[in-house]
């Protein structure tokens, strides 16, 4: 949902335990532990309570765990099964799902969205420009997080101290009661209906569509409502049966109900205070809940997809949702780190300034990364499940990442030499 902003993270990786021993080498196998060994040290002293990590080269699933804790009066371990929401990362699917509804004839990127939509959605300032399912994929929609958004989207899972909860401070966003719990589609009409409860005219920008760069959350849960009504099936619906259930993501789902809650993490607002549980209105942009074991298997479908190998789209759909976009004039402030997915974008696939790629995200308690280098080959995923301040964040993200640099390497020459 709302994205972190990430001050330098160099690459990240890690490696399986789940790997069959048996096709790999004892050199491979003993990297594995060693990695796993000096992680479990390096999660003794990290501000992070928890944390989840996989790595990926163009072949196989190379590494996948998890470290520390997801509960504190339990003491249960934060391991590979563990579930957790990651944020941004879920707008990853929506573009993988509207490549498959343009490729089951149900839509095109270029269709104007009002085309399917049961209300009016149009920019005041530019009524004669329609806004296109990719507008809203490549966040050029004009369409503009608003006040009515951030206040309305983040909702409680249960009314277990709900007068305490209710104050606690996640500005810019707010929590609000489980009563609150509405539909993707009341959503938007309340913020983009211009009857809506929530709707203002900072919701669209003064630019015509398809023009400027401009990260929009609500523009990401509009494409997902598109989706919905062109193909006749929810999102959550959709999503399960042609991302994953074929990736046997079987751990995975959009709300609490679809997943084992056994295994769901606290986030936590510090080292020793955990968040209540929260969902959001607006799932398609940030609700995804799933587990390292899961991802790596999502990020090894991304990696062959990025090559012409995937299994999810064609080689054509895959062409378009990893080609950029947009061109220098799409943006105001151009973000030129090597490592920022705010370079540019494909169909909500961000890239670096480098042509690497891969998507961020942060909710209340949690920040999560894919990012894949293409040159190498390799995909890695990162979650943390515990707010830190920016100076401890960055001192216990680079101990992991730079561990995580280091066997990458090994791993990855070891996974290919071998017969």
């Amino acid at each position: 949902m709302i994205k972190s902003i990430i001050i330098a993270f160099a690459s990240l990786i890690i490696i399986s335990c789940t790997s069959i021993k048996k096709e790999h080498s004892k050199e491979f196998v003993n990297a594995q532990k060693e990695m796993t060994e000096k992680l479990a040290e390096i999660s003794k002293t990290t501000c992070f309570n928890g944390f989840g990590v996989a790595l990926v080269n163009d072949k196989e699933i190379l590494y996948q765990n998890g470290f520390g804790i997801t509960n504190f009066e339990t003491k249960q371990k934060y391991d590979e099964s563990t579930v957790q929401n990651i944020a941004s990362v879920s707008k990853t699917f929506i573009g993988i799902a509207i490549l498959k509804a343009q490729e089951l004839g149900k839509l095109n990127l270029d269709d104007p969205i009002n085309e399917y939509l049961p209300f009016k959605v149009i920019n005041p300032y530019y009524p004669e420009t329609p806004i296109t399912i990719r507008h809203l994929a490549t966040h050029t929609s004009s369409i503009n997080d608003t006040e009515g958004y951030l206040t309305n989207a983040v909702v409680l899972k249960d009314t277990t101290n709900l007068t305490n909860n209710l104050k606690i401070d996640i500005s810019p966003t707010k929590f609000n009661p489980p009563s609150a719990k509405i539909s993707i589609e009341e959503f938007l009409i309340n913020i983009l209906g211009s009857n809506g409860q929530w709707y203002s005219e900072e919701v669209f920008l003064k630019k015509e569509p398809g023009k400027l760069f401009n990260y929009s959350n609500i523009g990401s849960t509009l494409a997902a409502l598109v989706l919905e009504k062109a193909t006749g099936t929810s999102y959550d619906k959709l999503t399960t049966a042609y991302i994953l259930e074929p990736l046997q993501m079987n751990s995975s789902g959009w709300s609490f109900n679809t997943i084992d809650f056994s295994n769901y993490t606290h986030t936590f607002q510090n080292k020793t205070t955990p968040y209540p549980y929260y969902s959001l209105n607006t799932y398609p942009d940030g609700g995804m809940l799933t587990t390292a074991n899961d991802m790596s298997k999502y990020i090894l479908e991304l990696m062959k997809g990025y090559l012409g190998k995937g299994t999810l789209l064609s080689k054509e759909s895959y062409n378009e949702y990893f080609t950029p976009q947009l061109k220098a004039e799409n943006f105001i402030d151009r973000s030129t780190s090597e490592y920022s997915d705010e370079y540019n974008m494909g169909i909500t696939m961000g890239f670096g300034s480098t042509g690497n790629f891969g998507h961020t995200g942060g909710d209340p308690g949690l920040f999560s990364v894919i990012w894949f280098d293409k040159d190498s080959k390799i995909g890695r995923y990162f979650i943390v499940n515990t707010e830190c301040d920016n100076k401890e964040f960055g001192k216990s993200q680079k101990a992991i990442y730079d561990l995580i640099d280091e066997y990458s390497i090994k791993l990855n020459e070891l996974s290919k030499a071998r017969k």
